[in-house]
Parts: structure tokens; sequence; C-alpha cells
């Protein structure tokens, strides 16, 4: 089930920096810890590329739930810059890379001997409906897909949705619309001739007068 964790600031944090505001909620949903392990263990949906500025907040929640992360390694691809070490809370969390061994959009999380984790790392602009799809994909028990898999699965239902949009768009733009009224008479469309040369539309005539 996806979710949305937001996280309360220490009473310290609120006391030096009672002038800015409060920190957004932590986008993030979790496979359910009791269910066997899937291909990936839930989905991550930073505001940012910046990872010093974004690895704190994650692992605030994730340190309770799976002991202190120790180490993260990305695929430098999306990410800019790679910090050797990030500071967060009460710890630091060493940052590696590799480009060939690791999924572009997957984040990999150790805690020290504790366990790792694997989470899609849902790019920042992505739209809402996007993202929602993504983050409940990653967080599926069942699922078996590997993060550019889901990422691939979401550029094709976003294409999809747009035509079925941009199809409709123009079916009401030619009067589509009026198709169900039954005083619009639906227009014939030309006939192409075998030449290529574009034929005339063939024209109703009446019954000739029995009796001739």
């Amino acid at each position: 089930m996806t979710a949305t964790i937001s996280f309360s600031p220490t009473l310290e944090d609120r006391l030096s920096s009672s002038s800015s505001p409060s920190p957004s909620p932590l986008r993030l949903s979790l496979a359910p810890g009791d269910a066997a392990p899937p291909l990936l263990d839930g989905a991550w949906w930073p505001r940012s590329r910046d990872l010093t500025a974004e690895l704190p907040a994650l692992t605030a929640v994730l340190d309770p739930l799976w002991g202190w992360i120790t180490r993260v390694t990305v695929n430098p691809t999306h990410w800019p810059v790679v910090p050797r070490k990030v500071p967060v809370a009460g710890h630091a969390v060493n940052v590696g890379w590799f480009l060939a061994e690791q999924d572009p959009h997957e984040l990999l999380l150790l805690s020290y001997h504790v366990g790792r984790w694997n989470l899609l790392v849902v790019p920042p602009r992505t739209d809402q409906v996007s993202a929602d799809w993504l983050m409940a994909a990653a967080s599926d028990p069942l699922g078996t897909s590997t993060a550019s898999g889901l990422m691939e699965e979401a550029a094709r239902l976003r294409t999809v949705s747009e035509t079925d949009r941009a199809v409709e768009a123009v079916w009401d733009s030619e009067g589509g619309h009026e198709a169900h009224d039954p005083a619009v008479r639906p227009r014939i469309p030309a006939v192409m001739a075998g030449d290529g040369e574009r034929a005339a539309a063939p024209v109703a005539t009446p019954n000739p007068p029995m009796g001739r």
C-alpha cells in the first residue's frame, strides 16, 4: 500500500530554526514488512537530485525501521553530484556509485549487519498521477519488475493516456459530441480511387417511380 510518510523535526531543530518553514513530508512508499522479499522494497520520490539535501530526511525515517543506514549507492546517470559522505542525524552515510552494475532508477541502502534494501527513485519532476502509480507498483510485494522496467511502463501508460485525451479533444472539436443528435446527418467520407486520386463520394438517388 502506498503511503506518504512525514516526520516531525526535533525540539532542538524547531528552536534553532523557528523562523523557517517546516520541512515537507517525505514521499516514501514501502512494501509490507511481513511479505515475501520483493524485487523492490518500495519507492522514494525526492524533491531534487541533491543527495546531500535529500538523504537526511530519508534516513531519519528509515533508521528506526531498518537500523542505521550506513551506506548508499546510486547510478550517477541521474545524479549530477555524488558526495563521498552525507551527514545525517547522529552519524554519516557513506555514498558510492556503480555505473553498469546498478539500475539508473534505483537507490541501494545498506545497514551494517542488518540488511540491504532497494528503492525505486521517482524523478523529482514526475507528475502526481505517474508518481502515485510508480510508488504503488514499487511497493507491491508481488511485483517482479525492475526500477527501469516500472519507469518504462509508467511512460507507456502516460503516452496512452495522452493519446486518448488528444483523440477525445479532436473528436469534440470536430463536433463529435453532436453524433448522438439524430438531426445531425453523418458525413460521408471520401473514398480513395485506385490511382490515389480522391473519388467523389456516392450520392443517394431516389427510387424510380413504380410502374415504369
